[in-house]
């Protein structure tokens, strides 16, 4: 009794180890790209793309972008820029307005800061943090195609895409 206790106990472990290495392989994200922040021809910071498997589409994984930044920034900068950049990409006016409660937490930057937007493919989350402090999360079907922006058919930067993806 004492044996087939331990071997049940044994098993049971290593099932829920196994559980737990599959989902935390599931979460990891693998940097896949970077390339410089231009604005005209001044540069203002660096984008990193991450994804569970940097070969796969983007729509179809968790993703995440970072955006470190060497220049000053005022907010209506990246309200205006999103936007635009959402309404060039997205053709339907309604599903635009779905991103305005991400769009509408950006805050200024100053050198040194970091932005990063997470995309939670299971649950249809993405978040938009400020030096690793949650600004909002927005839980919808649509979420992920706020990425359109930098990974869209017309992005703020095709050189950018490319070298995100790439």
């Amino acid at each position: 009794m004492g044996i087939t206790f331990q071997k049940l106990a044994i098993s049971t472990a290593l099932l829920i180890l196994g559980s737990i290495t599959s989902w935390a392989q599931a979460q990891t994200l693998n940097k896949c790209g970077h390339g410089p922040l231009m604005v005209g021809q001044k540069q203002v910071g660096v984008a990193s793309y991450y994804a569970q498997n940097c070969a796969q589409r983007w729509q179809d994984q968790n993703i995440q972008m970072d955006f470190s930044y060497t220049q000053n920034i005022p907010e209506w900068a990246f309200k205006r820029a999103a936007t635009h950049l959402l309404k060039r990409n997205v053709k339907d006016s309604q599903i635009v307005t779905i991103f305005n409660p991400i769009t509408d937490l950006y805050r200024p930057v100053k050198t040194g800061d970091l932005y990063r937007l997470k995309y939670i493919h299971a649950t249809q989350a993405l978040s938009l943090s400020l030096n690793q402090q949650i600004l909002g999360q927005l839980q919808h079907p649509l979420a992920q195609q706020y990425f359109n922006i930098w990974l869209g058919p017309q992005p703020f930067n095709a050189k950018l895409k490319q070298q995100l993806l790439n």
